[in-house]
């Protein structure tokens, strides 16, 4: 990917109800790193929008939930409108610590990745940050799964801290994926369907009263789907069911109108 000495680096952040942890969360992001941020509320019940306002953020609000899923797309979609080449996602509940942005995106901007993840199991101390210990179980199980199938040396697959390049995102047809929570999974199993390379860096773990958490109804919902989509990929890796998820390029599941505002890397293909 060209980028210049200092790439454009636009942090998105998907918001919900997250009024008493988004200042903290913005006040830590390094801002002579990024150029913009962008939040998206999926319909939150308290002060979200307000304060993401005041704070002088671009806020898009979604005039419906659309869930976890369905939020990103808005984040992504918006932010290939904008001329930036790196995307931060980060989770404005202050579970991650935005201080280590420089640290996430460096591998992008040195070439040595379309996609980085903030595992926080690379280091120590996962469940003394507060992990639960079924959080803590089915994370392991599952990115254990996912390395096996998608044939990658991960920590952790299930992180809301994650550096993309633009080219990674003007590839993968991530319009396509879940507007659930599996949306995450969806776009690792992407990176490895197009070939992407995937890195890693440690980022501590916190969990507290006012950051967003699954519960375990969900947890085991997510789990099944997380392996519905694996089995998916292997389906359509060995000819057996073929997913356009997996094979089709961005260009070829949107319309033209926004393959012309949105792909600058990747030339559209009615151009």
């Amino acid at each position: 990917m060209a980028l210049e000495a200092k790439p454009k680096v636009m942090v998105v952040m998907p918001a919900y109800n997250a009024a008493k942890t988004i200042e903290k969360t913005y006040a830590d992001i390094p801002k002579d790193t990024i150029s913009q941020i962008l939040v998206v509320d999926d319909l939150s019940q308290d002060d979200t929008v307000e304060i993401a306002q005041r704070l002088g953020l671009d806020v898009v609000v979604h005039i419906q939930n659309l869930g976890y899923g369905g939020n990103q797309k808005t984040c992504y979609v918006h932010g290939l409108e904008t001329d930036a080449e790196i995307f931060v996602m980060l989770h404005a509940d202050y579970q991650y610590d935005s201080r280590l942005i420089p640290e996430l995106i460096r591998p992008i901007v040195e070439g040595r990745a379309d996609l980085v993840l903030g595992s926080r199991f690379l280091g120590k101390g996962t469940l003394a940050g507060g992990m639960p210990l079924y959080k803590y179980i089915s994370n392991r199980f599952l990115t254990t799964m996912e390395n096996l199938v998608l044939r990658q040396h991960l920590s952790e697959c299930h992180t809301g801290f994650r550096a993309y390049s633009r080219r990674f995102l003007e590839t993968v047809p991530f319009v396509l994926n879940s507007n659930d929570f599996v949306f995450d999974t969806q776009i690792i199993v992407q990176a490895a369907a197009f070939g992407f390379k995937i890195s890693e860096i440690a980022v501590p773990t916190r969990y507290f009263k006012e950051a967003s958490s699954v519960n375990f109804k969900r947890s085991v919902i997510y789990g099944l789907a997380t392996l519905k989509a694996l089995l998916e990929f292997v389906l359509d890796r060995a000819g057996i069911r073929r997913s356009a998820r997996y094979r089709k390029s961005l260009d070829q599941v949107i319309s033209r109108f926004h393959r012309r505002r949105l792909l600058r890397h990747n030339k559209p293909s009615d151009s």
